[in-house]
């Protein structure tokens, strides 16, 4: 199994129905009480790629990806229309969108996250796979220069600077990411008839950890 560093068609993942599912394990209490647990620290995400094709070359299109991928065996890249930015919606990343850590006087390498808030309750969920040359960072709020100052590794979504970040010093970044996903079926089915008349293939997706 390996992963492929490659963005399934964006064209294509544009009209895809999908987002989070978490993992509850529920237990009801003799007296109507339930007690809950999570085995999964994070949420893992679904999509549906049929969804997305219009045409018949958009079917060629996602079978030369499939065959390429080896079906379910390697992972890849897929742009989450509905969640693809550090920023909110409609707004275009900037350099201070997400608070990624704080300098200790001595560590270079920090990772890049997204945090999801409501109320007082904060998810922070890891991003892995940043979409190169979107990536912006700043220092208690100044941004720093990409080569110069610091560089990330876009298959891991590790920031590494040049010299140690000071102590207590803010760490912020904003850019746009994908999620690494794999399919979850090892069999496409398309009936051209079928497809002409409206009915799409189901192509299911599923993210992966990396």
């Amino acid at each position: 199994m390996a992963f492929h560093e490659v963005r399934f068609p964006a064209s294509l993942s544009f009209g895809s129905v999908g987002g989070p599912e978490r993992r509850t394990e529920i237990v009801t209490l003799a007296n109507g009480y339930e007690e809950r647990n999570s085995p999964w620290a994070h949420s893992r995400r679904r999509y549906d790629a049929g969804l997305g094709l219009r045409s018949l070359d958009d079917v060629a299109a996602l079978i030369a990806f499939f065959e390429a991928r080896f079906g379910q065996l390697h992972g890849f890249r897929w742009k989450d229309w509905a969640d693809f930015k550090s920023s909110v919606s409609g707004r275009a990343a900037t350099h201070f969108d997400q608070l990624i850590g704080h300098g200790d006087g001595v560590g270079r390498v920090f990772a890049l996250r997204k945090d999801y808030a409501s109320g007082d309750q904060v998810y922070q969920r890891p991003i892995t796979k940043p979409v190169a040359g979107t990536v912006l960072v700043s220092l208690a709020r100044r941004p720093m220069v990409e080569s110069e100052a610091w560089e990330v590794d876009a298959a891991t979504g590790m920031i590494t600077f040049a010299d140690p970040v000071p102590e207590g010093v803010e760490v912020r970044a904003g850019f746009e990411f994908d999620v690494p996903v794999r399919f979850d079926t090892d069999r496409i089915q398309v009936s051209v008839a079928s497809f002409q008349a409206g009915d799409v293939p189901a192509v299911p997706v599923v993210e992966v950890r990396v």
